[in-house]
């Protein structure tokens, strides 16, 4: 049995599809939580994320072409390296990765030329990410930090400058007690509510949540003006 397979049979409780069609979405999303978000790595590395945002991800970065994703929240790197790969596809575009301890992000991760890592609080470190990304760049944002109401919020305010017209500011974990009971309430779903209220330089756009199950509702705010 390969390490993939090991690894699902150890899931306690372990159901597949045919058992599972009665189940509500209520009652589907925590079993996505813990089997395929809380399970999901890129190249061996967690990433901590739902494939199926994620796939919206890619589809959002070869659209725009960004010069620059600006990633708030790493953990152990794995997004970051998947953008990076993304880009030497693609061939141009830098990651800038911000967190407050980044001690458990991958050697791999560390050493892919395309990635820089900046340590500390991403709202105190505004200055430092915004010389690293440079002028005269198409960049992209997304927060997965904290989750609280008023971190979101605060760097939903320093950062939303950053994000080019045309170009995304996701927030992520908008799920956090609007779908699933997780997460500090108020969470990133106020905050966006709260960010938004008489903004006209973004537009929350729900065509990026086609796929329905997302972790980011009305998280993908794209910048207009």
């Amino acid at each position: 049995m390969d390490a993939f397979s090991e690894a699902v049979a150890t899931i306690p409780g372990q159901r597949f599809l045919e058992e599972s069609l009665n189940l509500s979405v209520r009652e589907l999303l925590p079993v996505l939580q813990e089997r395929i978000v809380e399970r999901t790595t890129y190249f061996g590395i967690p990433a901590i994320k739902s494939p199926l945002d994620f796939w919206i991800y890619q589809e959002l970065i070869c659209s725009i072409l960004p010069d620059v994703v600006v990633e708030i929240g790493n953990f152990r790197g794995g997004t970051l390296l998947a953008l990076a790969h993304w880009f030497d596809a693609l061939g141009s575009g830098r990651v800038i990765g911000i967190d407050c301890d980044q001690k458990e992000i991958a050697a791999a991760v560390r050493a892919h030329p395309r990635i820089t890592l900046i340590e500390g609080d991403a709202v105190e470190n505004f200055s430092r990410v915004r010389e690293e990304v440079g002028s005269n760049t198409r960049v992209l944002v997304i927060e997965d930090s904290s989750h609280t109401f008023e971190n979101t919020l605060a760097i939903l305010k320093a950062y939303s400058d950053l994000v080019s017209p045309g170009s995304y500011f996701i927030v992520e974990d908008g799920i956090c007690h609007h779908g699933l009971e997780v997460g500090p309430s108020p969470g990133p779903y106020e905050a966006i509510t709260d960010f938004m209220c008489g903004n006209t330089a973004f537009v929350i756009d729900r065509a990026c949540e086609a796929f329905l199950l997302t972790w980011n509702p009305r998280g993908f705010l794209r910048r207009v003006e």
